[in-house]
Order: C-alpha cells, then structure tokens, then sequence
C-alpha cells in the first residue's frame, strides 16, 4: 500500500514539473524579432485590485525591445494629473528589459480606470496605451 502511495506521489510532482517546464518555454517563444526598434510589454493592464486610502500607488510596466534597432522612448503621458509615469532616459538596447513607473494618487477615493500613452520610435507602433485600474478604499480615520 505504501508502494502505491508514493508511486502515485511521485508521477503527480512528475507530470507537475514538466509541465510547468513546458509552460515557461511557450512564454518565451511568443516574442518575435522586427527590424527596426520594438517593444512587447509583459502586461498592459496593471489592476492595483482594491488599495487602502493613502497607500503605495507606484507599479511597474516592464517591457522588451524585441527589434534590431535600440528603442527610444520620446513621451509617456497620463490620462490626467493623479497618473504620473516615469520614463527611462537611455535607449534600451535590442533584447533588453525596460521599465516605465506609473504612480498613482491614492488620496483619491473610489474605483479608477486611467491610462498612460508610451510615444517611442517602435515600428509599426509608435504609440502605445497602457491601462492602471483599481478602486481605492475611503480613509478610516475619517468614517
């Protein structure tokens, strides 16, 4: 019986394990080179979920220049002055990961769908929108 057991144990970590192997070698096959600069965004749409008043309202877009060509970033502009985002300054080498910051104004209270437009010499999309979404809890001190 305890042979059955921990057969049966061992095929299931097994068959978990190559999956999961499986798994991470389809993500990373899904991104194609273009000529020129490029840049495929691991997510596009960031939910903050529901957020405490006040909190911590910085997240990250990270993304990859998929091109032969270093992608430069000229503007990123947020949907209205509670999204701030930040840009980085150098060109991101072919290959190379980058980051765009967007921040949040969490004094803000309620649910929230905003966006942040990335202007970059990528081929073929030369502007990009991004997506934050949340909803921000009212403050407890003043219930």
């Amino acid at each position: 019986m305890k042979k059955i057991i921990l057969f049966t144990m061992l095929a299931v970590v097994g068959i978990t394990a190559s999956n999961a192997q499986s798994t991470k070698k389809a993500a990373t096959a899904k991104v194609a080179k273009v000529q020129g600069a490029g840049m495929v965004f691991e997510n596009e749409t960031i939910d903050y979920g529901t957020i405490a008043h006040n909190a911590d309202g910085n997240r990250q877009f990270v993304f990859v220049n998929n091109g032969t060509k270093p992608l430069i970033i000229t503007n990123t502009q947020g949907s209205c002055g509670c999204t701030v985002p930040t840009t980085p300054k150098e060109p991101i080498a072919p290959g190379a990961k980058g980051v765009i910051g967007v921040k949040y104004a969490t004094d803000r209270i309620g649910a929230f769908t905003k966006t942040v437009t990335v202007t970059s010499n990528a081929e073929g999309q030369p502007t990009k929108t991004l997506t934050i979404k949340g909803t921000v809890l009212p403050d407890p001190a003043k219930s």
